[in-house]
């Protein structure tokens, strides 16, 4: 069948006189007004949002995931063990777990080479330096290292450290113990 043969469709009366873009203007406002009588959402030249079921809800199970995220999606390891760890409970000793597993990138390498932390307990990080040098400049730089910490692990992780220098030997014996200089003072 040729396009001469084809039979002349003839517009509705209240569309007659318009041609061209106004008559397909006129259409499209027709028929956005019908679906709004028949409660469907219509945008003005945008496509309406989809309304998505939830899979396996009332309407039946979702054929398509979409284009967007989906939980179907395959997941990062790092992403599945932090919604594990948040969903047992797990955060507070995981990120105190990450301070001290992470010390050498969180602080640094200079720092990390002469200070080790030792303990981690309610907040409090237990820090000892190789030399009472370094425990006096980690002393001096402890609200920006605090700052290096809560930005690498979280806010309130550490809340406070306590730097010591190396230990020295300890005279003291025992359980009882006697103020003063003690048996050292017959040294001389």
């Amino acid at each position: 069948m040729s396009d001469s043969e084809l039979p002349e469709v003839q517009p509705p009366a209240h569309l007659a006189g318009l041609t061209g873009m106004d008559l397909v203007r006129r259409t499209l406002a027709e028929a956005r007004e019908a679906a709004r009588s028949q409660g469907k959402d219509v945008g003005q030249g945008r496509r309406a949002p989809l309304r998505r079921r939830a899979p396996g809800g009332a309407g039946g199970r979702r054929r398509w995931s979409g284009p967007g995220p989906d939980a179907r999606d395959p997941q990062t390891l790092g992403a599945a063990t932090r919604d594990l760890a948040q969903s047992r409970g797990w955060s507070a000793q995981v990120a105190e777990g990450t301070v001290l597993g992470r010390w050498r990138s969180v602080v640094g390498e200079d720092i990390a080479s002469h200070a080790t932390p030792t303990r981690l307990s309610q907040g409090v990080l237990s820090v000892s330096a190789e030399s009472t040098a370094w425990a006096t400049q980690l002393r001096l730089v402890q609200s920006q290292l605090l700052a290096k910490i809560a930005a690498a692990v979280g806010e309130g992780v550490v809340t406070t450290l306590k730097i010591t220098g190396p230990t020295a030997p300890s005279w003291r014996k025992g359980p009882l113990h006697v103020s003063g200089r003690g048996p050292r003072d017959t040294y001389g």
